[in-house]
């Protein structure tokens, strides 16, 4: 997983033509701020899964699809921007997207989604309309081709599954 903190993984970077056919089978999982606090914050909320038991679960389900996930996390909107674009550039097959709070204060996000040919799909752990109600407005969902939501980090399998029909 790449991410501001945590673990990292080295990466070998491939001419663009071979990116494209090497990341066709690809699902990026871009996850927003304070997400790299899963199991510690609000775990009544949020669960008790971290990040990396959540990109464990999908490594191993996305094995069986036949598919390969590149899992990043960042507290900052501009990284999140950058790895939208750089999912279309190397013709990742979709995008698992959990904005954090971004999601309801980010158009800068929902123009990133528009910008890009990639399918986004937009993932969250909790239920977002059946919380405070500034939470009601998603300007990712506006943008995006679906939402999963309120299923816990199953929400995050059941997109990867729809993400592999696609």
């Amino acid at each position: 997983m790449i991410g501001d903190a945590g673990s990292y993984r080295e990466t070998r970077i491939l001419p663009a033509t071979e990116r494209r056919l090497a990341l066709a089978d690809t699902i990026f999982v871009l996850n927003g701020p304070n997400l790299n606090l899963l199991g510690l914050r609000e775990p009544e909320i949020y669960g008790t899964d971290t990040l990396d038991d959540i990109a464990g679960m999908l490594e191993d389900r996305a094995r069986e699809l036949g598919l390969e996930i590149e899992m990043r996390q960042s507290n900052h909107e501009g990284h999140l921007i950058d790895w939208l674009h750089e999912a279309q550039a190397v013709g990742a097959r979709a995008v698992l997207l959990n904005a954090g709070g971004f999601t309801h204060a980010s158009i800068a996000l929902h123009d990133a989604i528009k910008s890009i040919r990639t399918p986004v799909i937009e993932v969250h752990l909790s239920n977002p309309l059946a919380r405070e109600a500034f939470r009601h407005i998603s300007y990712v969902g506006r943008a995006a081709k679906g939402t999963v939501a309120g299923f816990g980090a199953n929400s995050y399998i059941l997109a990867l599954e729809a993400a592999a029909r696609l």
